[in-house]
């Protein structure tokens, strides 16, 4: 996750009626391109399966203490070591000083992901939202300890899910022959007691590995993410295998050595406040996989130069979970109002429509709305999806947006 220590960003509190696309500078958490579809490469494989030895309830020494596939961990760990990675991440929080007012820091941030595929030119890792979430760069490392820097594909805030791409050209043909794509299973066959491995980035520290059990399936929680919006996430599988900060975005395994999981989260307190142990929890790959396949065809782009920044011309405010529950709005950035002839104006956007997607990328919530805009360049003609109510129901329109120049909006 991207767990830096007293992250805060309170400030996001006062962004609730800004103009969006002008571009200025307990429970924790962790298909445009069709000719961009996933394949294998010669010289990077798919991790192998290994022999399932969750079944032999005996000790490696055949003393019978109760020790479970301690040899099929191993395994299981050699096989999957080379698709899991580090995630680094730096990003700008806005923080409150001694005097009253704000000041801007630099804060640094770890997770982990998993290398799920590659196209032609990139390859491509499976990590959660909230690791790579307001990163003004990221890093990837491998197996063998080089890293390289890579760029969000996509994102899909609402299941806490995002791809980063890196450009094979970065990647020297040693670390190539030493990573792996890995391997996916099938986690609506999961059963509760079956043993899983748990690979991750724990603490920053470096790939660290947890071994336990299915304890529950189809959990459900509220998450709320570093920007404060609470996220509902469901169909969870909760595990005894330790998930601790740095884990989030990381693999979950069966003892196949096989995919099953994204872990995400891990609660440490009740709502009373009574501390708990051993509660954590991963997104099932069966329903992450249509999620991240999309995510994987969407073209990577580069954040544009401050001198092509673009803007909506919009006024408007996030639609927090509990809002979308207690009135059954959707959820994403409802419209306040509309710049008169400016580019949300001539693209037919109204006052209260709430804008879903922009390009084909998922929008939860204003600050994700102003982080995709940092991609996109003034000029720019973009599909926007907008939510209309019409007939005491909510229906989707897409719109043709050209995106307007920042600089137009500081006159």
């Amino acid at each position: 996750m991207n767990e830096s220590t007293g992250k805060k960003k309170w400030g996001t509190l006062i962004l609730m009626a800004v103009i969006f696309g002008l571009i200025a500078g307990g429970i924790m958490y962790g298909v445009n391109a069709i000719g961009n579809k996933i394949s294998s490469e010669k010289n990077i494989g798919k991790t192998e399966t290994v022999n399932d030895g969750g079944s032999d309830n005996s000790s490696s020494d055949g003393s019978g203490d109760g020790a479970v596939g301690d040899d099929s961990v191993i395994e299981v760990t050699k096989n999957a070591m080379p698709s899991v990675v580090t995630i680094s991440t730096m990003s700008v929080e806005e923080m409150r000083n001694f005097f009253g007012g704000t000041q801007q820091y630099q804060v640094e941030g770890a997770g982990t992901g998993v290398i799920v595929g590659k196209n032609d030119t990139e390859l491509l890792i499976a990590t959660n939202n909230h690791v790579v979430e307001g990163a003004t760069s990221l890093s990837v490392g491998f197996i063998d300890e080089s890293s390289v820097s890579g760029e969000v594909k996509g994102t899909d805030v609402n299941n806490d899910l995002a791809v980063v791409a890196v450009k094979l050209s970065d990647i020297s043909t040693d670390t190539m022959g030493k990573i792996k794509v890995a391997t996916v299973g099938n986690s609506d066959d999961l059963q509760l007691g079956q043993q899983v491995v748990a690979i991750g980035n724990a603490m920053g520290y470096g790939q660290s590995v947890t071994c336990g059990y299915v304890s529950a399936l189809n959990r459900s929680l509220s998450l709320t993410d570093e920007s404060g919006n609470t996220i509902n996430s469901t169909g969870l599988i909760q595990t005894d295998a330790a998930i601790n900060p740095g884990n989030s975005g990381g693999a979950l395994l069966n003892m196949s050595g096989e995919l099953i999981g994204i872990n995400e989260a891990k609660t440490e307190s009740t709502p009373t406040g009574g501390s708990v142990d051993n509660i954590g929890f991963a997104i099932p790959i069966d329903k992450a996989e249509s999620s991240l396949k999309e995510l994987m065809n969407l073209p990577t782009r580069e954040k544009v130069d401050s001198s092509e920044a673009s803007y909506l011309g919009i006024e408007g405010e996030s639609v927090t979970a509990d809002v979308t529950q207690l009135y059954g709005i959707p959820g994403g950035v409802i419209v306040a109002s509309v710049v008169k002839d400016g580019p949300a104006d001539k693209a037919g956007i109204k006052e209260k429509d709430i804008i879903t997607e922009l390009d084909g990328r998922s929008v939860a919530n204003m600050e994700q709305l102003r982080d995709t805009l940092q991609y996109y360049a003034a000029g720019e003609t973009v599909d926007i999806v907008v939510q209309r109510a019409d007939g005491g129901e909510y229906k989707a329109q897409t719109l043709s947006i050209t995106l307007g120049s920042a600089k137009d909006a500081e006159k």
